[in-house]
């Protein structure tokens, strides 16, 4: 499975195939507005929690900008959207992974088939010479990186290169779930989009969309009103053991600082064996609700700091478990022991 922002699952379209954006439409028009006026920038860092459409948008702005070089041109000057037709030839080849004015750039496997934990510099050093060659039809060439937050600072040099240096007709976007892990010479270079969680009935319309049912179908609703407004995290809690697995999860993130190591060992049971979903709704939950007091402001700067900390050691060993196939009861432990350290005093 590639990885994305939006961490598909299998019932997820992945964001190049995704002909749909819900809820962001201000950004989108800000977007079109600065291309219509010649104002694109060379980078635009899309920013924002997990399963929102931070990748769709990119996608989106690039099938666009490819199928409409011209930013003068009478149907970009009349564009209300970035819409594109899903049967246009650009369209068709981004789905196909074949058009040669895009580069993605993501997390790959190492020589040992094993997904690695951050974006390999080699795949950054790439967009030197995709940004130098020939561009095709249209004169852009466009590079998407998802995510910074998996560069390392060999990477992040890297790329503050090509961004420093920037080509002519070249649009990199940028994808990050966290701002704050984005290096500020990186930051300052690009325009910051940053997307809100969305609002319950646009998750559930996404949802809905990509199950082919209504938007109020019992099962979409009750996994649109625990998303937190994310669709991949909704998309995890289509069923209802995923969304009981949550609630466990909730109530014990309730009760910090205080851990009752019965409910971790029960948590921990109910995260065995090597099904990626209940492990999937586990970290989501958690990271939802680290990404809310995180970026809502609550409690002084020191407090902010630790959980900001934890956050970090959470995913490192959550990226572990998930590589290594390790137990996930340990996990458990380890998530709420740091947990209640960040959150005590």
């Amino acid at each position: 499975m590639s990885q994305q922002d939006d961490d598909d699952t299998d019932e997820a379209l992945h964001p190049r195939e995704t002909a749909v954006l819900f809820g962001h439409a201000a950004a989108e028009v800000a977007l079109l507005a600065a291309y219509r006026a010649g104002r694109m920038p060379h980078g635009i860092l899309i920013t924002g929690p997990k399963g929102i459409g931070k990748a769709t948008l990119a996608y989106r702005i690039a099938r666009f900008i490819l199928s409409h070089p011209d930013p003068s041109a009478t149907d970009v000057q009349v564009a209300v959207s970035l819409e594109v037709d899903p049967a246009s030839p650009v369209a068709r080849r981004i789905v196909a992974q074949a058009q040669p004015d895009l580069l993605v750039i993501e997390r790959t496997v190492n020589e040992r088939g094993v997904l690695r934990n951050q974006i390999a510099v080699d795949d950054i050093r790439r967009t030197v010479p995709f940004f130098g060659s020939t561009a095709g039809e249209g004169g852009w060439r466009i590079a998407i990186i998802d995510a910074v937050d998996d560069l390392n600072r060999s990477g992040a040099n890297a790329l503050l290169k090509v961004l420093e240096e920037p080509p002519q007709r070249g649009l990199l976007l940028l994808i990050a779930h966290s701002t704050a892990r984005v290096p500020p010479t990186l930051r300052s270079r690009c325009r910051i989009i940053s997307l809100r969680p969305l609002v319950r009935e646009d998750v559930a319309a996404a949802l809905a969309t990509a199950a082919g049912v209504e938007p109020d179908d019992p099962e979409i609703a009750a996994a649109a009103a625990g998303s937190d407004g994310s669709v991949a995290r909704a998309l995890t809690l289509l069923d209802e053991d995923a969304l009981l697995l949550r609630q466990q999860a909730l109530d014990l993130l309730a009760r910090l600082p205080a851990v009752d190591p019965t409910d971790l060992h029960a948590l921990g049971d109910a995260l065995a064996g090597t099904d990626p979903q209940p492990l999937a709704a586990f970290l989501d939950t958690v990271n939802g609700w680290l990404s809310q007091r995180l970026h809502g402001g609550r409690g002084d700067l020191a407090h902010l700091n630790r959980l900001a900390e934890a956050s970090e050691h959470i995913n490192a060993a959550a990226r572990d478990v998930e590589t290594y196939n390790l137990e996930r009861k340990p996990l458990v432990f380890n998530v709420f022991g740091l947990l209640a350290e960040a959150t005590r005093g």
